[in-house]
């Protein structure tokens, strides 16, 4: 069998955390079975669809860098690919149904099925939705009507009997149609399908083989195992994928911080560290191994691996991934990710730098990978690059239990070393200063400290040797004069 799964979003809402972890799953199952990984918009919801919802899926994908084999953009076999461009298809399933008896039309209004949940509600039923008022009207009346009347095609759910299906994850599982959702609505009023309908037969005419679906999903699986039967059709296979949660124990939401991945992005993450990460949440590759490519995670995805329990949605550990991504890439490709946060923040002046800039920019990025856990933390740690800090406060350049005459004192000694100290390695720029340091019988750190906040404007800064590289010898020695004039007063 040719395995075909699916990512099937509703273009309500933007790309978050849960739906691209499905889609991630879907993905990486198709991939380690040699199959097809399928994009459907499911966009019958028109009251909530917007086009940038839209336009923010095709986005969040590219971003990602996986997509799927088929889909609208690309088109397939099996096109189209969006439900709205479908509609025939779903009157037809529906006027099939209502031919077997299996659905039949609704005549209620707005009103009168508002007022019979208010009943319910006020009586405390327990069993809540459609009251099945139009079930037993007879076929032939009811075709009569549909010809002049506004009606939706409900249907008929199979009372007192018990429907069972195998989920991959979970096991059999029996639910009774007492308690399913009371004849369901398929085909509503203006023609259009609801969720349930257009979700059956779509993935029944694309030969959908496996749904991974979140396990909030689990609850309209009866409904959609009884659709398949009154069709006559066999059913995909089933596995609810374990719901995302924050560290609370309660569904991820904004609550608990960014959900959305154009906020991840926005943040300052990456791409493989974020696929990495959410690969992690509810799935299990391999012992001992914590770093894992597109395709190695694609050649270990394994349904057996798959865990019961929700997952947890880590946020530090999140940000481990991000700055060890950060360390593992390379200076020129960093620079290049970082670029538009720079930008952004008006780090060259206004607009893109020139080549000079973006060349130091490049060169900078051994001072920062270090220690930077998001992209866009890198721009401001380099803002001493690229304008002259202003001076700080003379007791910022004061070494502890020192004096403001030792600190101009250990800044003049640093300025001496600056022609020498540009030219050299990290370890030969050491080596300079801890033998000047040694000759005046001064501390290595106190001699270095006046000097790093001269050049710097801070006493927390990247690396000083690369800086003074960087910057060069002349750059630096103006930064101290203007220092030393504001400590001599």
């Amino acid at each position: 069998m040719s395995i075909r799964d699916r990512y099937a979003p509703s273009p309500t809402g933007l790309q978050h955390i849960g739906g691209v972890r499905t889609a991630l799953f879907n993905y990486l199952y198709a991939r380690a079975q040699n199959g097809k990984f399928i994009l459907r918009l499911e966009d019958t919801d028109r009251t909530r669809y917007d086009a940038a919802y839209v336009a923010n899926l095709y986005d969040t994908f590219a971003w990602l860098n996986f997509s799927w084999d088929e889909g609208p953009d690309i088109g397939g076999e099996y096109k189209p690919y969006i439900q709205s461009e479908r509609t025939e298809l779903y009157k037809k399933y529906a006027e099939e149904l209502l031919a077997k008896g299996q659905a039949y039309s609704c005549f209620c209004s707005p009103e009168r099925l508002d007022m019979v949940r208010k009943e319910r509600e006020a009586s405390h039923a327990s069993e809540t939705g459609y009251d099945r008022y139009c079930r037993g009207i007879d076929p032939k009346e009811a075709a009569q009507r549909a010809k002049t009347e506004p009606c939706t095609i409900r249907l008929k759910i199979p009372l007192g009997a018990t429907t069972r299906f195998s989920d991959t994850l979970l096991g059999d599982i029996e639910w009774k149609n007492d308690d399913v959702n009371p004849d369901p609505v398929l085909l509503k009023s203006d023609g259009f399908p609801t969720y349930h309908l257009a979700n059956i037969v779509d993935d029944h005419l694309m030969k959908i083989t496996h749904v991974l679906r979140a396990q909030e999903w689990l609850s309209s699986t009866p409904l959609h195992v009884i659709l398949y039967k009154a069709f006559g059709w066999e059913p995909p296979a089933f596995c609810h994928l374990p719901m995302v949660m924050g560290q609370d124990g309660k569904k991820l939401s904004k609550r608990h911080g960014a959900t959305s991945i154009d906020e991840f992005r926005k943040n300052g993450y990456l791409p493989d560290a974020l696929i990495n990460y959410i690969a992690l949440l509810g799935a299990s590759y391999e012992e001992g191994k914590e770093i894992y490519t597109l395709a190695e995670l694609a050649e270990r995805f394994s349904l057996d691996k798959l865990n019961k329990a929700p997952a947890i949605f880590d946020y530090k550990k999140l940000e481990w991934y991000n700055a060890l991504y950060i360390r593992m890439m390379d200076d020129n490709k960093l620079a290049q990710a970082a670029l538009p946060f720079a930008i952004n923040m008006n780090l060259f002046g206004n607009g893109a730098p020139n080549d000079k800039q973006k060349n130091m920019f490049a060169q900078a990025m051994p001072l920062v990978k270090e220690r930077a856990v998001f992209l866009s933390e890198i721009p401001q740690k380099l803002t001493y690059l690229f304008s002259e800090p202003p001076v700080p406060a003379p007791e910022e350049f004061i070494p502890k239990k020192s004096t403001l005459e030792a600190a101009i004192k250990l800044l003049t000694l640093g300025r001496e070393l600056l022609r020498e100290m540009a030219h050299l390695d990290d370890a030969g720029a050491e080596e300079l200063v801890k033998v000047k340091a040694e000759s005046e019988q001064v501390k290595l750190g106190d001699l270095l400290m006046p000097l790093r906040v001269a050049i710097t404007g801070a006493r927390v800064s990247p690396p000083l040797f690369g800086s003074v590289r960087l910057l060069g010898a002349e750059s630096c020695e103006t930064r101290i004069d203007r220092a030393l004039e504001k400590l001599r007063g």
